[in-house]
């Protein structure tokens, strides 16, 4: 006998309320699933350290980069100075020691140690008293510009001490002026007058045209110095050189001191 069930009150309304539910959540689900595929997915990131087969790669981030090492000199130096000159051979009878000097140069280095340097230096001469006499003159000026070409050798002593050694072909150009002169035209040439530049065939010129001078000769320098360091880039320098020049039996031959400052760029 079969007996029919009975259905409870009620029932029906919580079978539709958890379908519904189910329903809700299979199209939430759903939802999520097509949101996370539409949107663009984040590159895996890999720590630094991670190892992968045993094995631990670096990245080009943590290779040590070696920064460059500083080469030690510049391309260019320059160097401006002034001092005094000491005066030798024939130079030293008619011209006094202790005239002033003023000097610039550039030197071109082909690395720490060696360079070429070139060199503009102008000196005063004051003339002896017994040259005076010698010209006849109560005064008179003279002076000398030179320009020096050569190599120098940098020797690198201590961080902060050094010295070079310089040298090479020298050009000088001396001249000068006798503010009058009581000596006679034609007349034998006497030392100072052979020196000055004005004597022709060992007489004064007739034309009375001794009272300047205008010399240009030709010879060698050779000196060296000793530097200082103040920064990285700038030094203070000493310099003892020695200056011959000679044209036509005439000679120049002096001894410049000089104090300055070298810098490089």
């Amino acid at each position: 006998m079969i007996r029919k069930c009975r259905v409870v009150p009620g029932f029906s309304v919580v079978l539709q309320s958890i379908l519904i539910t189910i329903l809700a959540g299979v199209a939430t689900v759903y939802a999520q699933d097509a949101a996370s595929q539409d949107s663009p997915q984040q590159p895996q990131t890999q720590p630094p350290n991670s190892q992968q087969s045993g094995s631990q790669e670096a990245t080009p981030e943590e290779i040590p980069v070696r920064p460059p090492k500083p080469r030690g000199y510049t391309n260019w130096t320059f160097n401006v100075g002034g001092g005094a000159s000491l005066t030798n051979g024939t130079t030293e009878k008619y011209v006094r020691g202790g005239g002033g000097i003023a000097a610039a140069g550039v030197a071109r280095n082909a690395n720490k140690y060696l360079g070429l340097r070139l060199d503009f230096q102008f000196d005063n001469l004051p003339l002896r008293t017994t040259a005076l006499q010698l010209a006849g003159s109560p005064s008179a000026n003279s002076h000398m510009y030179s320009l020096a070409l050569g190599p120098i050798i940098n020797i690198p002593v201590t961080r902060n001490w050094g010295g070079y050694i310089i040298g090479g072909a020298l050009f000088l150009h001396r001249s000068g002026k006798l503010d009058s002169s009581t000596a006679i035209p034609g007349y034998p040439c006497n030392g100072f007058f052979l020196w000055w530049g004005h004597c022709f065939n060992g007489s004064l010129p007739l034309s009375g045209n001794f009272l300047h001078s205008s010399v240009n000769e030709f010879g060698e320098d050779f000196g060296g110095g000793i530097t200082r360091k103040l920064t990285p880039k700038i030094e203070l320098y000493g310099e003892f050189r020695y200056f011959h020049g000679t044209y036509n039996n005439n000679t120049t031959d002096i001894r410049p001191i000089t104090v300055g400052i070298r810098w490089g760029k």
